[in-house]
């Protein structure tokens, strides 16, 4: 049997050199690239509003940031990303970033959801239009897609809100919100918030005692709401809108009527007229006896703990003094009276002021 031998190559020193000096040079080259790449664009960068819009692949949102010159490299944007396992966690929403960041600060701030936040306040007594309105306006959502958010039953369900609308339990006060939250999200919010104010103040176990309906002390406190500002009196008018219920009397609560007309003819009425008490809508107390449909704004803490704690009164009714505050009285007679000397005479007196005939001006404009 014959063995063949094959011959040992011959090792070439210049060939190893070679390959080892071109490996360098592409290892060099790779750095140098990376590390240009992967650095801030520029010290000096001003800061910039970046949207990123839901949806976004992150290929289209590194080619977005590349584009706006926050980025070097979209490519060298995509390898961070995908080492450090960001790419299918940037979220949506309006971002403030600038090209003096680290591209890993950047990813950072894109993953975790840092979006810009506004300031949005709720005041206490408007009511679910206005709010849908300040919404639009601070650029959060549109009006009409906040309004149907705020009649959906699934969602009002999962709040716990037994109920056709939020209205009454969008709780007043100042939220941080981004723009681009959606109009579920941003009600959820204000609702949850309302749960959390009424369980904290102790409110659920002063329901229990008193047997009432939670959507029923929601909705005196609306209207306490709407009709006095002033602290002292809000436990006495939650006190006469109780004792009106409990002797079947009419609320005859002027702003359910213009909640009404809101509602039916989207105008918000500056003043009522005499036809406007008789038009029968679901919120006139003037024409249904007992409580309106439901909440006519959302009120504020104050409000709900007096329709909660109202003030043990013989008092049926209230009139306006013209000064911010009310006269109560027990009877019809002793009301009667508080109306001639505070609402009447004072229309008279206005009326004896007001030239009948505007006096002529001879001047041409």
């Amino acid at each position: 049997m014959t063995t063949v031998r094959h011959k040992k190559r011959k090792a070439n020193p210049l060939l190893d050199l070679w390959w080892l000096a071109a490996a360098y040079l592409v290892f060099l080259a790779c750095y140098l690239w990376w590390t240009t790449a992967a650095s801030p664009v520029s010290p000096a960068a001003t800061w910039q509003i970046v949207e990123i819009r839901p949806g976004a692949s992150f290929t289209q949102v590194a080619a977005q940031l590349k584009k706006q010159g926050i980025i070097r490299s979209a490519t060298a944007f995509e390898i961070l990303a995908r080492f450090r396992g960001d790419t299918t966690r940037i979220q949506a929403g309006e971002y403030k970033l600038s090209g003096a960041m680290e591209p890993g600060q950047i990813l950072e701030r894109l993953s975790r959801g840092k979006v810009i936040q506004f300031l949005f306040t709720i005041t206490e007594g408007s009511n679910i239009y206005q709010v849908a309105d300040l919404m639009e306006r601070a650029g959060l959502c549109q009006k009409a897609e906040f309004l149907k958010a705020a009649t959906d039953a699934r969602l009002l369900e999962s709040l716990g809100i037994k109920a056709q609308s939020v209205e009454g339990y969008l709780y007043p006060d100042t939220y941080l919100l981004s723009r681009g939250i959606s109009p579920e999200e941003a009600v959820s919010i204000f609702v949850r918030h309302f749960w959390k104010t009424w369980n904290k103040e102790g409110f659920n176990q002063r329901l229990r005692q008193t047997g009432k309906d939670v959507h029923d002390v929601v909705t005196i406190a609306s209207i306490v709401e709407k009709e006095t500002k002033v602290e002292e009196e809000r436990p006495i008018i939650a006190g006469i809108f109780w004792n009106r219920l409990k002797k079947g009397m009419y609320l005859q609560a002027d702003p359910t009527v213009y909640y009404g007309i809101l509602v039916e003819t989207n105008v918000a009425k500056k003043r009522l007229r005499w036809r406007d008490l008789r038009h029968n809508t679901p919120y006139n107390t003037y024409v249904n006896r007992g409580l309106p449909k439901g909440p006519i704004c959302n009120p504020g803490k104050a409000s709900l703990r007096a329709a909660l704690f109202p003030a043990s009164t013989q008092y049926l009714y209230f009139v306006s003094m013209n000064n911010g505050t009310h006269f109560f009285s027990k009877t019809l007679a002793e009301h009667n009276r508080a109306v001639e000397q505070y609402q009447k005479r004072r229309k008279r007196r206005y009326r004896s002021k007001t030239p009948k005939h505007p006096p002529k001006n001879n001047k041409r404009p």
